[in-house]
């Protein structure tokens, strides 16, 4: 998926930065990655560690965790993904409030795209309730589902606004495409919880945090997908269809650095790890004189292509690069 924040290419970089500081193997490692969003970074250390515990307090997050993560045994998926590909279109919930012909007049996909979206949605919900498909073929099913319908978006990046035409990549008729996922021998967990209150039951090794950087909220930028993983029945608000959604304290300047030290302070793990970067809401300078405070802190850079909503939309950005940070803390 096309991600804010996502650390997809960043991964061999911050790979190398953990098994280069911690002094325990990795794979006796219990790694932590507390804002997951579409679970990169944990889908990358999962077959390395001893266990992985993902998080995210957006629910469309915590279906591809549960997947991605959670899901650890191989699943028989092809027929029932067979079967969704061939369903005929729809007009459900999705189509009349974010579709090309539906009464709402948004957007956000084709006539055609929206009607199988709901199709689809609604088949998967039929079988898990009719007990026809496990719990984890049910979420394999959704995380497809949800990425599938992000490929067919008619948005420039992120759901804060739809095109006002169907651009070509939007026009394409959407293919069910198997989110796989990678098996191990162990088990993982996984949470949809307020990262400051979730740090408070759990313990590790390796907590790697990767906070909102800025003042834009998750739940706005990708309300549609919150909407067709839960589809639920809701008034949508606004032009772009907006739905009630969590307001995250580290994408508030005058709150961040509070919910930050809170975090740091309560964390019973060895290593922290920090993914931030030099325009984050809180300086380098801030991040360092609190992690400080509770141990050996060191300090990695890197620098990283701007995400391409940053470059097309009006947010005065003149570079093309950021420097990514990697701030590091060795608890005492």
């Amino acid at each position: 998926m096309n991600y804010i924040g996502s650390k997809h290419k960043l991964n061999p970089w911050i790979l190398e930065t953990i098994s280069k500081i911690i002094r325990s193997p990795l794979k006796e490692s219990i790694f932590c990655d507390l804002f997951a969003g579409t679970g990169a970074v944990g889908r990358k250390f999962k077959p390395l560690v001893k266990n992985v515990i993902a998080n995210d307090i957006e629910f469309y997050s915590y279906i591809l965790l549960q997947n991605y993560i959670g899901n650890h045994n191989p699943l028989d998926f092809e027929k029932p993904v067979k079967e969704l590909n061939a369903l005929s279109g729809n007009k459900g919930f999705i189509f009349e409030n974010y579709s090309e012909g539906g009464s709402e007049g948004r957007l956000y996909f084709s006539k055609e795209n929206g009607q199988k979206i709901d199709a689809i949605r609604q088949q998967i919900e039929n079988w898990k309730k009719n007990k026809e498909i496990n719990q984890e073929l049910y979420f394999f099913l959704l995380a497809s589902l949800i990425e599938s319908a992000d490929k067919v978006a008619n948005t420039a990046s992120v759901y804060g606004a739809f095109l006002k035409k169907i651009k070509k990549s939007a026009a394409k008729p959407l293919i069910l495409e198997p989110a796989h996922f990678e098996t191990t021998n162990t088990t993982h967990r996984v949470f949809q919880e307020e990262a400051n209150l979730l740090i408070k039951k759990i313990s590790g090794d390796i907590l790697y945090l990767d906070p909102p950087y800025n003042a834009r909220q998750y739940g706005a930028n990708y309300h549609l997908l919150n909407t067709i993983a839960k589809y639920d029945t809701f008034v949508p608000q606004g032009k772009t269809g907006l739905r009630n959604y969590e307001k995250s304290t580290y994408c508030k300047k005058r709150e961040v650095s509070k919910s930050f030290e809170e975090l740091i302070k309560n964390a019973e793990f060895q290593y922290v790890f920090l993914s931030y970067n030099n325009e984050g809401l809180m300086t380098k300078n801030e991040v360092q004189s609190i992690m400080e405070r509770y141990g050996r802190y060191g300090l990695e850079t890197t620098k990283y292509q701007r995400f391409k909503a940053d470059k097309t939309e009006n947010r005065n950005h003149k570079a093309d690069a950021t420097v990514e940070y990697l701030h590091i803390l060795e608890k005492q």
